[in-house]
């Protein structure tokens, strides 16, 4: 069976707890990352520093979330790991497919997500409908921007096989 898309790397990770300062102090403080943004949304729950950590097209985002309310949902704190995001070449034709194999998506849909990107996310829990999940892991899909696809093939291009 054709997957009509590819996974090209890793785009984010996203941790989680009830202090993004705590986190800061390992993430920016110890290990170096680099603070690019902050993103803010009452809708999902979540008061994020976003960090980077490399550079151009492999750059990957580390994303340090605090629950704006510890005490309502989405609890982005209390999976500390909360998700990872994949970079994926073609978002709809992954979403079409990964749904007709029976993967089950968190609802939402395809939207704009923080870092400017199409984004939707995999369910970490499956049902009778949807038979294929996360196992308890929440994964983003994030459409690659052209300069991502690109540096992926020339990578791809480059590597030798074992």
């Amino acid at each position: 069976m054709k997957r009509p898309f590819k996974v090209l790397g890793i785009q984010q990770i996203a941790i989680g707890g009830p202090d993004k300062m705590r986190l800061q102090k390992l993430w920016v403080d110890m290990l170096g990352l680099e603070v690019t943004g902050t993103f803010r949304s009452e809708r999902e729950n979540v008061d994020e520093d976003i960090c980077a950590m490399g550079s151009g097209p492999f750059k990957v985002e580390v994303d340090l979330m605090q629950p704006l309310d510890p005490d309502k949902k989405p609890a982005v704190h209390t999976t500390p790991l909360n998700h990872v995001g994949l970079w994926i070449d073609d978002l709809p034709a992954a979403v079409t497919w990964l749904t007709a194999q029976g993967v089950r998506f968190a609802p939402g849909g395809i939207r704009a997500g923080a870092g400017g990107f199409d984004i939707c996310f995999l369910h970490p829990k499956a049902n009778d409908e949807f038979p294929i999940s996360g196992e308890g892991v929440l994964i983003e899909l994030v459409q690659a921007p052209p300069e991502v696809t690109q540096a992926f093939k020339v990578l791809a291009l480059h590597e030798l096989p074992i």
